[in-house]
């Protein structure tokens, strides 16, 4: 991960990370699915990782456990235009669809 604040983690926990991004619109749900999509709860398309831009990444770690490894990526879906996010691990508990996601995940910021 790159040394930028907007990767870096300051102790500030998922659930703070969401609320922020909410408060800016990012209010839709997305997730991870099996061959590098991510799907909108909004309008139940999947789109393929590399299409969806990420807008904004943050990681955190859990303040008990530093192994919770978790990204939230603001996304905007690329199929309706609904701004939201999706957490995905990263560490040795990422299941395979988080990982391909995030290595695919167009950054384009």
């Amino acid at each position: 991960m790159a040394s930028t604040p907007e990767y870096a983690s300051d102790g500030t926990t998922l659930v703070e990370v969401i609320r922020r991004l909410e408060q800016d619109g990012y209010v839709g749900q997305m997730a991870a699915n099996e061959g590098g999509v991510i799907r909108c709860f909004t309008c139940r398309q999947d789109s393929l990782a590399s299409d969806v831009h990420i807008q904004l990444l943050r990681r955190t770690e859990g303040a008990s456990d530093p192994a919770d490894m978790v990204v939230v990526a603001a996304l905007i879906c690329p199929s309706c235009g609904t701004k939201g996010t999706v957490a995905l691990k990263y560490g040795p508990e990422a299941s395979p669809e988080e990982v391909e996601a995030l290595q695919r995940l167009d950054d384009r910021r």
